[in-house]
């Protein structure tokens, strides 16, 4: 097994390279030896499936409530993100199709939340629940596309933006999807991965961004820059610094998620090599 030890005691846990963590008893290692974080033949980031990744990047944005459901995710959190609210649908339900949308529908009516799937276009899940009355959720954000780049050259930090491994409220004030009543749920989803940074500039922050590091994969979300401040910069700078961040605690892989129509986005991200992968979208009952 190939990964980093993250606790050791009569259990000793591993994250493994996608972010997963397994747990062995101590008394069954019977060798351990020191690997470089950043192997000189690491694989590339377009050899890895969309189920895959999509699995890697909700370790990342994690869910206050999580239960699986065979390969399914049901994530609950309180309302807070799409994401964080939907069952993640790769592989099998480990169970009748029926039976499984029936559980689905049943765990998220008894949160007071509507029934959402989070799948991957075109994908067996995505067309299995389109032919059983599925169909796109309505709204500004239906959806995303998922972009991926090879960190194999990171660029450089900044020395003048400032990543924080504790979430605080200078840089919550900043992020707009949250909902007075939804603090508490972001606070667990954002600060909830095991290596994640909160970058900012300046004080009070101009500009702002999160990074996690699951396995070798980093993935950059909430990159935001104060309105009197855009189009100088900061984003870029906010971008280069966490990448690099990454890059320093073992990420040779980065992914993101934004929307089709975010050309701003797309424009920052592309100098850095970020490509789309794959799209997902929101499904509902009709």
């Amino acid at each position: 097994m190939i990964g980093r030890v993250r606790s050791i005691g009569p259990i000793v846990t591993v994250e493994k390279r996608d972010g997963q963590l397994t747990s062995v008893p101590h008394d069954a290692v019977l060798a351990w030896r020191v690997v470089p974080d950043r192997p000189a033949r690491s694989r590339a980031a377009r050899s890895i499936g969309s189920e895959q990744l999509a699995r890697i990047t909700s370790l990342g944005w994690p869910a206050v409530e999580s239960e699986a459901l065979g390969d399914w995710e049901l994530r609950a959190s309180g309302g807070f993100t799409g994401r964080a609210n939907s069952v993640l649908v790769t592989g099998d339900p480990g169970r009748p199709l029926d039976d499984a949308i029936a559980h689905v529908t049943d765990f998220y009516t008894r949160r007071g939340l509507a029934p959402v799937a989070q799948t991957i276009v075109g994908s067996a899940g995505d067309d299995a629940l389109t032919e059983r009355g599925w169909r796109p959720v309505d709204g500004p954000r239906p959806g995303a596309i998922v972009q991926i780049a090879d960190l194999r050259h990171p660029p450089a930090a900044d020395p003048e933006v400032i990543v924080a491994t504790e979430l605080d409220d200078a840089w919550m004030a900043l992020y707009p999807r949250i909902e007075e009543q939804r603090v508490e749920a972001a606070r667990s989803v954002l600060s909830g991965p095991h290596t994640v940074g909160f970058a900012s500039i300046g004080s009070p922050a101009i500009a702002i961004g999160r990074v996690v590091v699951t396995g070798e994969w980093a993935g950059l979300a909430a990159v935001e820059v104060r309105p009197e401040h855009r189009r100088q910069g900061s984003a870029r700078r906010i971008v280069e610094t966490t990448l690099a961040w990454a890059a320093a605690r073992g990420a040779d892989k980065a992914y993101l998620q934004t929307t089709r129509d975010n050309t701003a986005a797309l424009a920052l991200y592309e100098p850095f090599g970020f490509a789309t992968h794959h799209e997902y979208r929101y499904l509902t009952p009709a």
